[in-house]
């Protein structure tokens, strides 16, 4: 479905000679329709010197930056990241141009989705009419006295930092929502207002309240906002958590078995948590793949919010720049039909994981060269664009990097993943292959590596090092056959007590340049490795013109921080050995 609003305004000075008001609205551009429209109005504080200034940076400020966030982030976390990043910035201003001060309301609307938020400062308004009934969203910021109903408690710029107000709801196709200043609704009544939003578009009822206004007598500058809802995206977060706990989980199904129309194919993986199988569509033949739980997890509300989760992630990386390095999910489905079951649809590409390929060339030499470096290339401009939107994949290994027959290396499996709206039961699983995670997630820490966020066990938190680390490893697997640092059970700290073996060792066919960027990505001291995917990139585009340094080895010291206790323990022994020889058996 697509994502349709009728965005309207008008504004005039009225009986002032300034009019102080501003309001601005954004689309998303094509592709990025997930990250909503968000419309905004404010009213500069007259009283400040520099009101009509305060008012227009903030609302050009607030619809701009907004779309410059992740998609990820919660609404609320965004704007707010958003409106206190102005506020701070024109507080400052104030402070160093005293007494002049820029000061405004603030008032703004994010359709996304199929739900709505309003952050609110001040007293300019918001309310919706829907099905004939007016209802207003935000309360008014000022003094509860009839006498100085227009002194602000609240204003964007007056202090270091500002409380807003955040209002969340459902948004349904048809509602009409309105933006206005005091110079409208304190001249009109809300029946006023309803009276002027039967008729016309979004523009035409914009100016209907203005008219009004200013026909009321209104000593104020007016400006109104409309916007009509005229049709939704697919469903958000929430609504993916709702569905995912109502519909139930289809049962083990056969080959040539069907579900919502999709003929099943082959089953291609059964972990015993989910199941994956290939189905087509008799209509266009096209395959795709279905993912769901195994119906043994069927009541399992932790599993069913994962699987959901994942779901609308995929989704929601279909707006960014690595949609290419992703595997596409459907929903609504592309047939029409309504699901009738708890499953996740994706797209079908031909060709094979990495791991694959190591199984089936387990005695053979390792892939050329150029062609592992081409496939690194695209996967960590995949995880450069995850890690931007604040996502962590936390399970990079080679059975998650697929290597497509339309030569595209896609990342799969965000079962995992984290982006900040993963249920808790998620966050805390210490997820991922034991092999491909960093070792402060096991609990080891180089010598003199400062400390980070870490868990009850005092395990560090994965972070966008971890992925880079996860790559390393694959990386390194794919040229040499092998895992630096053997095949590693969980707790099994001890493995990380030595340098990896240079992979040029096992590979002799690899470059010196790409032997340094695979030590210093798999490096067991965390500030040796790269910080960003950028940087890991950078080193693999510039290759062998710009190389890097050969990563130093470990001191005796790091490797073993008990190194020196253990050579005095030793001398001591054998100092005593002699001691004992000498009285024993020299003679006296």
């Amino acid at each position: 479905m697509q994502f349709e609003l009728d965005i309207g305004f008008a504004s005039a000075t009225g009986r002032k000679a300034v009019n102080e008001d501003f309001c601005a609205a954004q689309l998303p551009e094509p592709g990025c329709e997930g990250m909503g429209a968000l419309a905004a109005i404010a009213d500069g504080v007259s009283t400040g010197g520099m009101g009509r200034e305060a008012a227009q940076i903030t609302t050009t400020s607030l619809v701009r930056d907004y779309f410059g966030t992740p998609e990820t982030w919660d609404a609320t976390v965004a704007l707010d990241r958003v409106i206190s990043a102005q506020n701070a910035w024109l507080a400052s201003v104030n402070q160093r141009r005293h007494p002049l001060l820029g000061l405004t309301t603030l008032t703004a609307l994010l359709i996304k989705g199929q739900s709505y938020v309003v952050a609110h400062v001040g007293d300019t308004r918001c309310g919706v009419w829907r099905d004939g009934q007016w209802t207003q969203i935000t309360q008014d910021h000022v003094v509860q006295h009839p006498d100085f109903q227009h002194q602000l408690l609240r204003s964007v710029g007056l202090e270091d930092h500002v409380v807003v107000d955040y209002l969340q709801g459902d948004a349904l196709p048809g509602d009409v929502f309105v933006l206005t200043t005091d110079g409208v609704h304190g001249a009109l009544s809300p029946q006023d207002m309803v009276a002027r939003l039967h008729e016309g578009g979004a523009r035409s009822m914009a100016q209907a309240l203005v008219d009004a206004a200013l026909a009321a007598g209104s000593n104020d500058n007016v400006t109104a906002m409309v916007i009509r809802v005229q049709s939704l995206l697919t469903l958000q977060w929430p609504d993916q958590q709702r569905r995912a706990q109502a519909l139930a989980v289809p049962p083990l199904l056969r080959v040539g078995d069907t579900l919502d129309g999709w003929v099943v194919t082959a089953k291609v993986a059964d972990s015993g948590i989910n199941l994956i199988y290939q189905v087509r569509d008799p209509a266009s033949g096209r395959l795709y793949a279905i993912k769901t739980l195994h119906p043994a997890r069927a009541h399992d509300p932790d599993e069913r919010a994962m699987l959901a989760h994942e779901a609308w992630l995929s989704q929601r990386m279909q707006t960014t720049r690595g949609a290419a390095h992703l595997v596409a999910a459907h929903d609504p489905l592309p047939n029409g039909r309504e699901a009738s079951a708890f499953y996740v649809l994706f797209d079908w590409h031909a060709g094979q994981t990495w791991q694959q390929w190591l199984d089936a060339h387990a005695t053979e030499p390792s892939p050329a060269v150029d062609t592992v470096v081409q496939a690194t290339v695209q996967v960590l401009k995949a995880l450069a664009h995850l890690h931007r939107q604040g996502v962590i994949h936390r399970d990079i290994k080679p059975a998650n990097l697929h290597q497509g027959s339309d030569g595209v290396v896609r990342v799969l499996d965000l079962g995992v993943a984290l982006s900040g709206r993963e249920p808790e039961s998620m966050r805390s699983l210490h997820a991922g292959t034991p092999s491909y995670i960093n070792p402060e997630q096991w609990g080891f820490r180089a010598v003199g590596a400062a400390g980070a966020a870490t868990d009850s066990a005092g395990h560090e938190l994965p972070d966008a090092q971890s992925d880079l680390y996860a790559l390393g490893v694959s990386l390194y697997q794919m040229l040499t056959g092998r895992l630096p640092y053997g095949e590693v059970l969980p707790y099994q700290v001890g493995r990380y007590h030595r340098d990896p073996t240079p992979p040029n060792r096992h590979n002799p066919h690899m470059p010196m340049w790409l032997n340094h960027v695979v030590l210093k990505a798999v490096s067991r001291d965390k500030r040796m490795r790269f910080e960003t995917a950028e940087e890991f990139l950078l080193a693999m585009e510039r290759g062998a013109s710009r190389p890097l340094t050969l990563p130093s080895a470990t001191p005796l010291i790091q490797r073993d921080p008990t190194v020196l206790w253990k050579l005095l323990l030793g001398a001591s022994v054998l100092c005593n050995l002699l001691l004992v020889f000498w009285l024993l058996f020299l003679p006296k």
